[in-house]
């Protein structure tokens, strides 16, 4: 049974397909010497987002966690190795301003994302501490740092968040008394991907010129569909709030968002439809009469040229 609100199987079994054998390359391709050595760093870093999109796919394709966290420590591993190659070419500080929560939303969600992931995990000591090294940012977040400092007691705790809107629906489920957890957490799920849609700073750029404001992925699938940008559009967020304080997630099982399944092994939830986000149910689902479209060259191009637009700005110089 398939997790995600959208694509069959052919899609899942293509696009992971796909991922596994890209990864392989990569991983073969870092092991030569590099023809642009002042890009191998941010092409290592494209190993790091392949992994967590190919364990985005398989758990949206319904696969069981133990397969979905297989590529969890090989991640670990490339992340490493991302930030060893950055370090040759610039400060620590100048590494931080650009992994920094406050500016950089993509990568906020990222450590997010990926502390849900290793706590519904069980993820090992060891493991778990070049996690948080490689997390870095102690001190920034007054939610994420409240997150992590349960298996890292010593972390500072940030007095203020990063990113108020849609977290600060999220802090509100740490804030308030037990009997309102359930309420609250699902509040949050429910508007937490049109919370996403933030407006740009600059009142004088239209609404689609956001591309800092909102998440790099937040619309993946609406116009490429067939393409395989679509990983599903998982609020693991909550997961890691509900895992970390034992909040009660039973309100937003069956969303299509929430990947309840994290935490309960063994079990496939089918979506309930009529909990889509409204911005959502406008989307064409991927039927048969698309998959043509994944023969296309022109699929793979499109993919390949998302993901060098989305590194520009994930790796880029906003600082």
């Amino acid at each position: 049974m398939i997790r995600a609100p959208f694509c069959n199987q052919n899609y899942w079994d293509r696009w992971i397909g796909f991922l596994e054998e890209k990864i392989a390359d990569q991983v073969e391709t870092l092991k030569g010497p590099s023809a642009n050595p002042q890009y191998r760093p941010q092409y290592a870093f494209t190993l790091v987002t392949s992994h967590l999109s190919l364990m985005l796919m398989r758990y949206s394709r319904g696969d069981a966690f133990a397969n979905v966290g297989r590529d969890f420590l090989p991640m670990v591993s490339a992340w490493e190795e991302a930030e060893r190659l950055h370090l040759e070419r610039m400060s620590p500080d100048e590494y931080w301003r650009k992994f920094d929560w406050s500016k950089n939303l993509d990568h906020y969600i990222f450590c997010f994302w990926l502390a849900g992931l290793a706590l519904s995990l069980n993820l090992p000591e060891d493991q778990w501490l070049r996690l948080i090294a490689l997390i870095g940012n102690e001190g920034k977040d007054q939610l994420l740092d409240r997150v992590l400092a349960t298996r890292q007691p010593t972390r500072l705790i940030g007095s203020h968040l990063c990113h108020p809107k849609p977290y600060r629906g999220l802090q509100l489920v740490l804030d308030s008394s037990e009997g309102e957890h359930a309420m609250l957490l699902k509040d949050f799920v429910e508007h937490w991907y049109e919370g996403l849609n933030r407006n740009p700073g600059n009142k004088k750029l239209s609404n689609e010129a956001a591309i800092y404001e909102r998440p790099y992925w937040y619309r993946y699938g609406q116009t490429n569909m067939a393409g395989g940008a679509y990983f599903g559009q998982w609020c693991i967020e909550a997961v890691a709030v509900v895992k970390a304080f034992g909040v009660n997630d039973q309100l937003c099982l069956g969303h299509p968002q929430y990947p309840g399944d994290l935490l309960r092994p063994g079990q496939v939830t089918a979506p309930d439809m009529a909990r889509l986000p409204e911005v959502l149910q406008a989307w064409s689902t991927y039927g048969e009469a698309e998959e043509t479209v994944l023969d296309d060259h022109r699929s793979l191009v499109r993919k390949d040229v998302g993901i060098v637009a989305w590194l520009a700005r994930f790796l880029g110089k906003k600082n």
